[in-house]
């Protein structure tokens, strides 16, 4: 059975079509698609080691004050080699700064510094992931996104240099990615 956990998946849980996967809806309060109500705030997560194959976290990290130390109990809840799958306001992004709940921004170098094992974030300096994929979208509108097949690729082309150069004047909407755990077994 792959076992993936939905964090914050409110009443949008993610579905799969594939008999042999399970997925498991978590949040805070109580809804329809909710398997799980839990606060990501208040850690240990309710799950044991290396349970799940992959967890999916959309538009929820931006919403943790502990961020740090719940990126750590993802770790711990996710199998060796499993994926987390992220995504995050872009840090220029008037979605980031309009949303009231949002206490942290994200930058396509963000999880950098779980995947390099820096010590500020990392116990003993032991990195936590490889970095798979980290993807920046210029747009989530309907009309707007329209630009996307354009401007994705040249904004992916080089993600430091939009950053340090275009990142306010044309300000993407969001960043995906994917994370594979590292464990020594």
């Amino acid at each position: 059975m792959y076992r993936i956990l939905d964090i914050g998946c409110g009443v949008g849980k993610y579905k799969s079509n594939k008999s042999n996967v399970r997925v498991i809806g978590l949040d805070r309060i109580f809804l329809p698609d909710v398997d799980v109500v839990y606060d990501l705030e208040k850690l240990p997560l309710p799950f044991k080691d290396n349970r799940f194959d992959e967890i999916r976290a959309h538009h929820v990290l931006e919403h943790v004050i502990n961020f740090v130390p719940l990126v750590h109990e993802l770790w711990r809840i996710t199998k060796p080699n499993g994926i987390i799958k992220v995504w995050v306001p872009f840090y220029s992004s008037y979605h980031g700064f309009s949303h009231p709940t949002h206490v942290r921004f994200f930058t396509p170098f963000t999880f950098d510094f779980f995947c390099e094992g820096t010590y500020e974030v990392c116990p003993n300096g032991k990195k936590l992931f490889n970095l798979k994929r980290r993807y920046v979208i210029f747009s989530k509108g309907k009309i707007i996104s329209k630009l996307n097949p354009i401007i994705n690729p040249l904004i992916n082309m080089n993600q430091e240099f939009y950053c340090r150069f275009f990142a306010w004047t044309l300000p993407a909407s969001e960043i995906y990615f994917e994370l594979q755990v590292v464990k020594d077994e």
